[in-house]
């Protein structure tokens, strides 16, 4: 059969055609054909595919100088001296075009050529990425704020905050001024709340996991009248049980944050929401309770810091609230005495700020303070307590992670007469902090039950 037509190729998104094609035509013809016409690199081996069937392959032939090198010529390689289109196999469309596609790749010399390139030294390869993703955990993990110092800036492995949500440009409903403060600077802030010393201890005491610790637009006047007809705080909501808590870190100006005690104060209103979600008694026993637990941390910082400007109650701006005379200069900070400052005035003077917090927010829902006074009193000794004896042992070893007593340290100034709450107190502290909240609450429901 001497019928001619025409093959049209496809490389690369273009396309040539030879005409005159019969089936006398061979392989190494189509692909002299397919080089010269496309110009394509000697370094490329060609494929031609005709309905998905090779009819064309160049080979690859070493050299004495162990190079490669593309062999399309028929003389040297027989297996393209063939007829590429069989009359059996091959039928022509009444259009007499057929259409091949050509493939090309690079030979092994180019391939080890691009392997033996010196690499971006800027780029991150696919290998390095497991370990770029455990440094990122493992410094996440360690320290998330610097603000607390050294011995702080970490959440609780267990229980913590999951997730940080500050608010964006777009968040605020209106373009911010240009004295309004980033958004990683609000960043920066949630993360200080969350490794805040007096929040971890809360959270571990209480073993709380909340999902996200956002930021509240300070303007979304319709979310704020919202959350007030459920019964949460304007100045901060809580969404769930502690599922997600928000707070307002910023002014109605949008000019700056608030002070950093009245969002410490703020978000310890939003986690006593996890258990009462109404303005009752028992929200604010408890959240009395975590106000005391709280100073009281930071208390015993600062006992153990002498006073010292540099301790995290100085940091969270309450020592007004823990001891008036190092806040107003009366006792020389670093000095003996303050650093022998008695526990037990600190304890009152925690309770009476506490109070004072108490009777000015308690009369917003015409609540007595006097309600939650005993359960808050009773809950400051029992802290008291459970501490002594920790610090004690931390005293005596240089420090060490707290409630991580073994209750084999005793108080030195604890007297004969005190024999019962000593020994009390050394089983107290081998306990866990899930342990002391629980037989606490067993202790305060049996005296309940004996009045």
């Amino acid at each position: 059969m001497s019928e001619n037509f025409t093959v049209k190729f496809s490389y690369k998104g273009k396309s040539n055609s030879m005409d005159n094609v019969s089936y006398h035509t061979t392989a190494t013809e189509l692909l002299d054909e397919v080089r010269n016409s496309f110009q394509v690199d000697d370094d490329i081996i060609l494929r031609l595919i005709f309905k998905g069937k090779t009819i064309a392959q160049e080979s690859v032939v070493e050299d004495d100088d162990n190079s490669m090198e593309v062999d399309g010529d028929a003389t040297n390689n027989d297996s393209n001296a063939h007829p590429a289109f069989q009359p059996e196999t091959t039928k022509i469309p009444k259009s007499k075009i057929l259409k091949v596609i050509v493939m090309g790749s690079a030979t092994t010399t180019n391939i080890q050529k691009l392997n033996s390139l010196r690499s971006d030294p800027l780029m991150r390869g696919f290998d390095d990425l497991p370990n770029q993703k455990s440094n990122n955990k493992s410094s996440t993990a360690a320290v998330l704020s610097t603000y607390w110092g050294p011995l702080h800036g970490h959440q609780s492995k267990q229980y913590k905050f999951c997730r940080f949500q500050e608010c964006t440009d777009a968040s605020f409903g209106s373009r911010p001024g240009s004295s309004t403060p980033h958004a990683w600077e609000a960043r920066t802030l949630l993360e200080k709340l969350a490794t805040d010393p007096g929040t971890v201890a809360i959270f571990e005491s209480r073993e709380l996991i909340v999902g996200t610790l956002g930021e509240m637009d300070p303007i979304d006047d319709r979310l704020m009248q919202k959350t007030a007809s459920e019964g949460a705080c304007l100045l901060g909501y809580n969404t769930n049980r502690g599922m997600r808590i928000d707070v307002k870190l910023r002014t109605d100006d949008l000019s700056g944050f608030r002070p950093y005690a009245e969002l410490a104060s703020t978000l310890i209103h939003e986690l006593s929401h996890n258990w009462c979600g109404e303005h009752d008694v028992l929200f604010w026993t408890n959240f009395g309770q975590m106000r005391v637990e709280y100073l009281w941390e930071h208390a015993r910082w600062m006992r153990r810091g002498g006073g010292k400007s540099s301790s995290t109650a100085a940091l969270a701006e309450v020592t007004e609230m823990i001891s008036p005379s190092i806040a107003k200069g009366t006792i020389a900070r670093g000095s003996n005495d303050a650093r022998n400052d008695d526990a037990r005035a600190m304890m009152d003077n925690i309770c009476q700020s506490v109070f004072r917090e108490l009777t000015r927010d308690m009369a917003q829902h015409r609540l007595p303070v006097q309600s939650v006074a005993p359960a808050v009193l009773a809950f400051s000794r029992e802290l008291m307590t459970e501490r002594k004896y920790e610090d004690a042992s931390w005293s005596k070893t240089g420090g060490q992670r707290l409630g991580g007593g073994d209750g084999t340290n005793s108080s030195p100034s604890a007297s004969s007469n005190d024999g019962a709450a000593a020994a009390a107190a050394a089983a107290v502290v081998g306990m866990t902090p899930r342990e002391r909240a629980l037989a606490a609450a067993e202790k305060r429901a049996r005296e309940k039950q004996r009045d």
